[in-house]
């Protein structure tokens, strides 16, 4: 299995809709093992994620209210890539590239007021 990122945007009655995903294919979160080997790592703890480690243990579910402080965390972990995918066995691009997706996600749902879910 494979992690995927979405937009998602709430109605008026507060229910969630996923946006449509990029027809580039750039919905790649990672592979299932990259909840704890990568975004659930010691590394991204060491690092002060706090959002991707919940990837451990379930989905990740970022609110509209948090996307700019998700944001804030991708851009701390890009920076951090090497260090990052170090201790994962993934390597430094592959980590970039699914971190490369999971922005861009987080970009549209700052524009359209919406939030971010990765499962």
């Amino acid at each position: 299995m494979t992690l995927s990122v979405h937009t998602f945007v709430y109605d008026e009655q507060g229910r969630s809709h996923l946006l449509d995903d990029p027809e580039d294919g750039s919905d790649m979160a990672g592979t299932e093992v990259c909840r704890t080997t990568l975004w659930g790592s010691d590394a991204a703890r060491a690092l002060g994620a706090r959002f991707f480690p919940e990837l451990a243990t379930g989905d990740l579910y970022v609110e509209p209210e948090d996307v700019d402080d998700f944001l804030a965390e991708c851009e701390l972990l890009h920076r951090n890539a090497a260090t990052l995918a170090g201790g994962s066995g993934h390597r430094r691009d592959y980590a970039a590239a699914r971190l490369a997706n999971i922005t861009a996600a987080a970009l549209r749902a700052r524009a359209v007021g919406g939030g971010v879910l990765v499962w």
